[in-house]
């Protein structure tokens, strides 16, 4: 039985205990997978394009205030029969026109500054998803970081209880154990080996997933390199208030809702008359190249009588939208505070956590070496000797879910305070 038990362990080591290092291909730091975020990550791409295109808007607008200038140029020929005779007549013309509005009722001017505005908008919502890209990077680095020393942990636990099987083994064989003990042992070392293909698997999950937040199209295996130390602890209570003000997302409403006020101004100005003037110089003959000049110069006002209620209900829609922004700005803003605080709250219950546990470990641990010596001893029983075995085992487990739960209410509290990729 002995015999086989070792030959299990062997076989166990050379292929479960192989670190991940050896089959993994590249290293990567917490600043090279920012980096590559920033660059590749569609969501990012996305929303830069929607700053283009809202930049692209308001030049449409604006083009309105500047002179419409526009050319032509015509041939034609008609022929008309009597009955009696034939005749053909020719024409040609060529020439340019333009026009300038004068007076729109500041409708044009209000656009383009509500355009303006939207620009705020867009370049705030990228803002906001460069904190949203860097929280979910981050937790899939920590992710990373984490089934990487699971899995070290792991082989740990499988060499403690491979050790703990050969030490229940010779007692067997001194008649110093049941079977039931060595069964038991048997077990664990099993247990450990399936923890150790587990851990594995999750490391190849932790891969996809961070492949995809940095932006890339395809896994390549990789490790991260980093540790489980807090940076932004924030152990003095911060001013909420003041923090919610720079946040991208209370910037983006603000600027929606001040889109939205020049906006009702333009649809004000809507009532006004527009005044426009025109200009237009032509040559035109029967043959070509025409010789006769012509010109027009002239101005246009126009002025909405009847249109079915089309301005007024332009005007009530205007002010919703304009009340609907400014309780979204007092909601957003109320939200934001709130998710200060908590995500600030939970950061040090999590730190706090960290200690706890910390010393839970190092008590466990030497519990552990005091009961293997005297298990060795026959000071104790073999059941109360695998509890406090089963104890470090959680012991180690629980201190590292600790470790990474601090560093992902990080992450939380960063992104509740709107820092983006650049935060680093």
């Amino acid at each position: 039985m002995l015999n086989f038990i070792k030959v299990i362990i062997i076989v166990s080591l050379i292929s479960g205990f192989l670190p991940v290092s050896v089959r993994a291909e590249e290293l990567l730091t917490w600043g090279e997978c920012i980096n590559e975020a920033a660059k590749n990550h569609p969501d990012l791409i996305a929303a830069q394009e929607q700053v283009k295109e809202s930049e692209a808007s308001k030049k449409i607008t604006a083009s309105t205030l500047y002179p419409q200038v526009g050319s032509n140029l015509s041939a034609s020929t008609g022929r008309n029969d009597t009955g009696t005779s034939n005749s053909t007549s020719d024409s040609y013309s060529y020439g340019v026109t333009g026009s300038q509005l004068i007076f729109d009722g500041m409708q044009t001017i209000n656009n383009v500054k509500s355009a303006s505005e939207n620009i705020k908008a867009a370049k705030q919502n990228f803002k906001f998803t460069s904190a949203t890209v860097r929280y979910r990077l981050r937790s899939a680095f920590v992710s990373l970081l984490k089934t990487q020393e699971m899995l070290n942990i792991t082989q740990e636990i499988y060499k403690i209880r491979r050790e703990n099987l050969e030490l229940v083994s010779l007692r067997y064989e001194s008649g110093l154990e049941n079977k039931g003990a060595l069964l038991t042992a048997e077990a664990d070392l099993a247990d450990a080996q399936y923890q150790i293909s587990q851990a594995k698997r999750q490391v190849e999950v932790a891969q996809r997933n961070l492949t995809k937040e940095m932006g890339r199209k395809q896994l390549v295996p990789m490790q991260v390199k980093g540790d489980f130390n807090v940076s932004d602890a924030a152990k003095v209570k911060p001013d909420f208030v003041s923090l919610s003000a720079t946040n991208p997302s209370l910037q983006q409403i603000i600027a929606q809702k001040n889109a939205a006020e020049f906006g009702l101004k333009s649809s004000y100005g809507a009532f006004a008359p527009t005044l426009s003037g025109n200009a237009g110089a032509n040559k035109s003959d029967a043959h070509w190249a025409p010789k006769n000049d012509e010109w027009t110069m002239g101005l246009t006002l126009s002025l909405p009588i009847f249109e079915g209620g089309l301005r007024v209900a332009q005007v009530s829609g205007a002010k919703a939208l304009l009340n609907q922004l400014r309780e979204n700005e007092r909601s957003t803003r109320d939200g934001i505070i709130s998710t200060l605080e908590q995500a600030w709250a939970t950061l040090q219950d999590a730190m706090e956590n960290v200690g706890v546990q910390k010393e839970n470990l190092n008590a466990t641990d030497v519990r552990s070496k005091i009961a293997q010596e005297q298990y060795s001893l026959g000071f104790i029983s073999f059941d109360n000797w695998t509890i406090i075995e089963d104890n470090l085992v959680k012991a180690k487990r629980t201190y590292l879910d600790a470790e990474a739960a601090a560093l992902l209410t990080e992450a939380n509290w960063i992104q509740a305070k709107g820092e983006t990729l650049e935060y680093e």
